[in-house]
């Protein structure tokens, strides 16, 4: 009953709202509904970080900035179709962030350019397809990649001091059990 209602009178959010887009509150704790269909948008707007239904279809868009949808932890609701999507390198960020968030949004998708991909959907696309992309992970996964590289280095270096360590005690323990041996064949046993 308050979806109805937040549904037949919108409540306009016009400091978050995007200007080319519509916005309705449907509750505090349900977040924002962000209408950016046929706006003849080229490029993504900055989004209310609260939204939960996004519809950006009929628009422009060739391709999405990496990392601008990942701010929205909210979002349930996507249409993204009628959008002449330009199938390069620029698109990989979409396509992973889509293979997470909406498997069947990403199927609906098709290639608009370049002409060898024209209506291929963007799901189908592959490596090969995509050319030579000389960055294909958006910055938060070079991220983690940076901070895994420097966890397993430092699990090396530990491992490789920890079997040191053990070595130079083994060598240590062996001796002073020599030289404890040697002590006692030098003192006669006293009867």
């Amino acid at each position: 009953a308050v979806l109805a209602c937040a549904l037949l009178f919108p409540m306009v959010l016009g400091e978050d709202c995007p200007s080319p887009c519509s916005c309705w509150s449907l509750g505090q704790a349900w977040g924002t509904r962000v209408d950016c269909s046929r706006r003849g948008l080229a490029a993504l707007p900055t989004l209310p970080r609260l939204t939960r239904s996004l519809h950006l279809h009929n628009n422009s868009l060739a391709s999405i900035p990496a990392g601008a949808l990942d701010r929205l932890g909210h979002l349930q609701e996507l249409e993204l179709g009628d959008n002449p999507w330009h199938c390069d390198c620029h698109i990989l960020y979409l396509k992973l962030w889509l293979e997470d968030f909406s498997v069947p949004e990403l199927t609906r998708l098709r290639c608009a350019s370049p002409a060898h991909l024209r209506m291929k959907p963007l799901g189908q696309l592959s490596g090969n397809d995509l050319g030579v992309c000389t960055r294909l992970l958006p910055t938060k996964c070079l991220q983690f990649f940076w901070r895994d590289l420097t966890l397993i280095a430092g699990m090396l270096i530990t491992f490789i001091l920890v079997a040191w360590a053990l070595k130079l005690s083994k060598k240590l323990v062996c001796q002073l059990i020599l030289r404890g041996w040697r002590l006692r064949r030098n003192f006669p046993k006293t009867q």
